[in-house]
């Protein structure tokens, strides 16, 4: 197992990366579970992204308290909300439009709730 989180870590450190300047990859959620994978695989890679001078402030800022950035908010829940409309708005059946309704919605809650870093 450690040999697979090891693998999955570090594939999620370039998808992080790229999301940290691509507008609709999450980069901070994909390093916090890099660095929660190598918490399970090599705390030597997990040590050098937790310190690391750019990366590695927003998944302290998460572990400590849980904190997102307020820009990271707005962009998420901005995002959210343009979901929200375009499949309100599709052709999809009413029960697929609840529950993606419903599953947004409850993301939005939680990402509104998070403290800011």
């Amino acid at each position: 197992m450690r040999t697979a989180f090891a693998i999955l870590g570090l594939a999620l450190v370039p998808l992080g990366v790229a999301g940290l300047v691509l507008p609709l990859l999450p980069g901070t959620p994909l390093l916090i579970a890099a660095a929660a994978c190598f918490a399970r695989s090599s705390p030597r890679f997990e040590s050098y992204l937790v310190n690391h001078p750019r990366l590695g402030a927003p998944i302290r800022a998460w572990r400590e308290t849980g904190a997102i950035p307020l820009r990271a908010k707005i962009i998420a829940l901005a995002a959210m909300a343009a979901s929200i409309w375009i499949v309100t708005a599709g052709n999809a059946p009413d029960m697929a439009k609840a529950a993606a309704v419903s599953i947004m919605a409850g993301a939005a809650v939680f990402v509104a709730t998070r403290p800011n870093s």
